[in-house]
């Protein structure tokens, strides 16, 4: 795997963040365990873990998963994920960030497939976040590329035990569709969710 560029991803998602409104913080989303308000901090959280495991640090941002929580956004959440997500993008952007071993999440995993994981993250809850909060989702095809080559991996059925924790069940799509709705399907959504 070679180094990607996160930085559409992440801006992607810093815009759409800033766009949420506090009348959407209790609106569910597509990943059933999270209102809105609770899916941004599990991104400020990924955003800073994901960063810090780029840099190859041995935290306590590494050593555990983020949470997902509303009750722990900062006041300033608006300014702060997005700065958290651009300090994520330039962490990547250090072609060292893909090599030897890293943590995050409390798993140690190769730099590579760390930073694969990083951008699933993204996009998965970059749409998760635009549906949630009726905003458009558009993702650049080299970030859909490599995302559907990840989340392809998990979704024979006897894979199922290893998709426990990342993904839910796999969502059946057309393989007509558009790779986007693929990806989402994959990941364990039904790419025609709606609140």
């Amino acid at each position: 795997m070679s180094q990607l560029d996160l930085e559409p991803a992440t801006r992607r998602l810093a815009t759409l963040v800033a766009a949420v409104s506090a009348d959407d913080l209790d609106a569910p989303t597509p990943c059933p365990q999270y209102a809105v308000g609770d899916l941004l901090d599990h991104i400020g959280g990924l955003a800073l873990g994901f960063a810090a495991a780029a840099r190859k640090e041995r935290t306590d941002t590494t050593a555990r998963a983020p949470s997902g929580n509303a009750s722990r956004l900062e006041p300033d959440w608006r300014d702060t994920i997005p700065h958290r997500l651009d300090a994520l993008a330039e962490a990547w952007r250090d072609p060292g960030a893909w090599t030897g071993m890293t943590r995050v999440g409390g798993v140690d995993l190769p730099g590579e497939v760390a930073g694969v994981v990083a951008l699933d993250e993204l996009v998965v809850h970059g749409w998760d976040l635009a549906r949630a909060t009726n905003q458009p989702y558009e993702c650049d095809r080299p970030a859909l590329d490599a995302v559907h080559g990840f989340v392809q991996q998990f979704a024979a059925p006897a894979m199922a035990p290893r998709r426990e924790g990342l993904f839910g069940p796999v969502v059946a799509v057309d393989d007509a569709a558009p790779l986007l709705d693929r990806v989402i399907g994959l990941a364990g959504r039904d790419p025609h969710w709606c609140p």
